[in-house]
């Protein structure tokens, strides 16, 4: 694939525009004037709202949809539509974006490279875009969503008018995207298949390092090496050194602790975790700064703003600017989601899919929950190769939950080779769990949810697949009224 990506006017063509990833960048692309398409099996409300910024969508991935770059015949200055006769332009053929996810067997990938299209992955165009401003790419195994979305905002509030691109929807932005006028950039910078490596940012955060796709990495290893060569693009690097691995084998620039002993640049103490948010006092380099105070839940997103106060004070905002910023910050969706309440249910939904996430976020959950309110984890596994890498994990990481409901894998297009399912997970957390329950679909889920829940339980959804999707249909029918029978 070709990364020499040109913003001066060519076309460009996302195969598969509505993932998380790919329309934050159409969407910065639009929002910039240049001409955007794109094609998903999938119309969702991302790639309607791109659409009615001037992007043309195309609801099926096939080879005639180039046929929209072929030059139009002109009658009288008026614009006929495309004419087969008419050859492709080479200069005016569009630069077809693509992610991971697209299988070299696509028709609308195959005629791109028959047409002679310049094919780029995602990462190249926002390798390009981070090369193109002042940049602060945030990078790590977890909470680089929340870190990249907290950042963003805060120099939102502080008036730096980023632009900003995260792999989730901020309710701040209504969206995954914006573009701002100034020339700060903040993007998340995704490692899961390898590509974090073309970044060059000049803030580079690194939030913590663990095994988390292991069917792309054999290893450990291999992750550290990668985050290692980010590092070594980054002008500066900001790193949690709660982390051993980031501590030891990246040595930052800047760093980051929730434990002042640990002669962090930034640490904190006097830490209060409660119900409704968090506070702590933030000292820097031995100076007390001030409180922070944040209205997101765990320790986890104390670190995720302390990253956010350590960035900040290296572009010269004063904690003052900062702290009011992250104050207000709600987060982004579907990480502690609150989905809604129901005959007295409260409603979570979060992306957690590692065990250290379902971990951190149960955790939370707890700090939440009132005395007596049941936790009810319901959690879809996400690829059959990280729970498969990762079952011994997985069977111990439910221990704050009172019930667990497990259902079957997410494939995320992994191919079932036979040696791990839903059940077999359901199995492995019940030597470690008293109370799971193997359900082996969404519909069943959902009946079973419906006679299992009881009034002020805490239901937490967990999971990167598309578990969420019974929240509503459960909650409506909770809300509805119970007719009255002869």
């Amino acid at each position: 694939m070709s990364n020499s990506i040109d913003f001066s006017g060519r076309p460009f063509h996302f195969i598969g525009i509505g993932g998380i990833g790919m329309s934050a960048l159409a969407y910065v692309l639009t929002k910039r004037q240049l001409p955007v398409s794109g094609s998903d099996l999938r119309p969702n409300q991302i790639t309607r709202n791109l659409e009615a910024l001037g992007a043309h969508i195309f609801s099926k991935q096939e080879a005639s949809n180039l046929e929209f770059f072929r030059p139009q015949e002109s009658t009288n200055g008026v614009f006929l539509n495309s004419q087969e006769n008419l050859p492709f332009d080479q200069k005016n053929l569009p630069q077809v974006i693509c992610s991971t996810a697209i299988n070299p067997s696509n028709f609308e990938y195959k005629a791109a490279l028959e047409l002679g299209c310049p094919i780029s992955h995602r990462s190249d165009v926002l390798a390009a875009l981070i090369a193109d401003y002042y940049s602060i790419a945030v990078a790590g195994t977890h909470g680089k969503t929340t870190t990249s979305s907290m950042i963003g905002y805060m120099l939102l509030q502080a008036g730096l008018d980023p632009t900003i691109l995260v792999g989730g929807e901020v309710k701040a932005w209504e969206g995954n995207a914006r573009l701002g006028e100034s020339k700060y950039l903040v993007a998340e910078a995704d490692e899961s298949d390898g590509s974090l490596v073309k970044h060059a940012p000049e803030i580079g955060v690194i939030t913590n390092i663990e095994l988390d796709h292991p069917d792309h990495y054999e290893n450990l290893e291999e992750v550290i090496s990668t985050f290692q060569k980010f590092a070594q693009g980054c002008n500066i690097l900001v790193g949690s050194i709660d982390c051993d691995t980031v501590r030891d084998r990246l040595k930052p620039t800047i760093s980051y602790s929730l434990y002042p002993d640990t002669e962090a640049d930034y640490a904190v103490t006097n830490i209060d975790y409660r119900a409704d948010g968090t506070t702590a006092l933030v000292w820097e380099k031995g100076k007390a700064l001030g409180v922070l105070k944040l209205k997101l839940l765990g320790r986890h997103n104390l670190s995720n703003a302390l990253a956010a106060v350590a960035v900040g004070r290296v572009l010269g905002l004063e904690f003052g600017e900062i702290s009011k910023g992250i104050a207000t910050f709600e987060g982004a969706r579907r990480r502690f989601e609150f989905r809604g309440e129901a005959a007295g249910i409260t409603f979570i939904d979060d992306y957690a899919h590692h065990p250290s996430e379902i971990r951190a976020t149960l955790a939370a959950a707890r700090l939440q929950a009132r005395p007596g309110q049941r936790i009810v984890a319901i959690f879809q596994p996400h690829r059959y190769s990280r729970t498969l890498t990762f079952l011994e994990e997985f069977a111990e990481s439910f221990t704050h939950a009172d019930l667990v409901i497990i259902t079957d894998i997410y494939s995320a297009g992994e191919p079932d080779l036979g040696q791990i399912n839903g059940e077999k997970l359901a199995n492995a957390i019940a030597k470690h769990h008293p109370q799971v329950i193997y359900q082996p679909n969404l519909s069943s889920v959902t009946e079973d949810l419906l006679l299992t829940l009881r009034r002020g339980d805490l239901a937490l959804f967990l999971g990167a697949g598309n578990l969420n999707q019974a929240i509503p249909e459960i909650i409506s029918t909770l809300c509805e009224p119970v007719t009255a029978t002869s």
